[in-house]
């Protein structure tokens, strides 16, 4: 009993200084100018903190500015890829063993394609071994 008892004490304490390590990486990315995401999920920008008060400006929409909670900001939000970048790092990040396209959602997706899933070509195959289409074929 006293063993598992010491197990869950342990676990708690190792909990609460990660959480404890977080929140300070969190504190640490919170700059004026920073987008930032809520704990209810809105977006926005921060304008200006308060240290002594513990709030922030947040500005949600041109010209709207809320005053909120410092500890209401969840996540520092970093600015998304767009899909030239991702073009640019496929072309830098893929070996040659390795074979990676973009599907529609511009993700990059390696290997081969899953079953049934074709892979368009720009242009058309001259291949000569291929026949015409038969009635089984899908």
């Amino acid at each position: 009993m006293l063993a598992v008892l010491a197990l869950l004490v342990f676990f708690m304490f190792r909990n609460g200084r990660k959480r404890q390590k977080e929140q300070a990486s969190l504190q640490s990315q919170m700059v004026a100018g920073a987008n930032v995401m809520t704990n209810f999920g809105m977006y926005g920008t921060i304008l200006s903190i308060d240290e002594e008060a513990n709030k922030v400006e947040l500005e949600i929409a041109p010209g709207t500015v809320v005053q909120m909670h410092r500890q209401a900001i969840s996540r520092v939000v970093e600015p998304a890829v767009t899909a030239d970048d991702a073009d640019a790092e496929l072309e830098s990040s893929v070996d040659d063993t390795h074979t990676a396209r973009l599907n529609e959602d511009n993700a990059i997706v390696m290997g081969e394609p899953e079953f049934g899933e074709r892979i368009a070509d720009d242009a058309p195959s001259t291949d000569s071994t291929k026949s015409d289409p038969t009635k089984g074929d899908a």
